[in-house]
């Protein structure tokens, strides 16, 4: 008998306990951080058929401005911005590869 009224305490405390302020704030917190996991464990299959064809175009880009350049008109308009292109391509494909799991 002594034992079915402890764990009736035990459990009204609880209720009351879920009711304080910093119990809904904790369980928020919990909520939040499950969505956050949630959200982290999505499929990333794409990753790598993005990331690989923006740095070969960053690295190929760089090969034409070095080989071509000259004559190929918005290339030579570009001047050396050419080479922030493609180094901002593989740059890009870097912190896209970043994402990969």
């Amino acid at each position: 008998m002594k034992k079915a009224a402890a764990e009736k305490e035990a459990e009204e405390a609880r209720k009351a306990e879920a009711e304080t302020p910093e119990a809904k704030a904790a369980a928020e917190k919990e909520e939040a951080a499950l969505e956050r996991k949630r959200r982290v464990s999505m499929d990333r299959s794409w990753v790598p058929g993005v990331f690989v064809p923006v740095g070969v175009l960053g690295v190929l880009w760089l090969v034409v401005y070095y080989i071509a350049g000259a004559q190929i008109p918005f290339m030579m308009a570009l001047g050396d911005w050419n080479i922030l292109i493609g180094m901002g391509a593989m740059a890009a494909a870097f912190a896209i590869a970043t994402f990969w799991k």
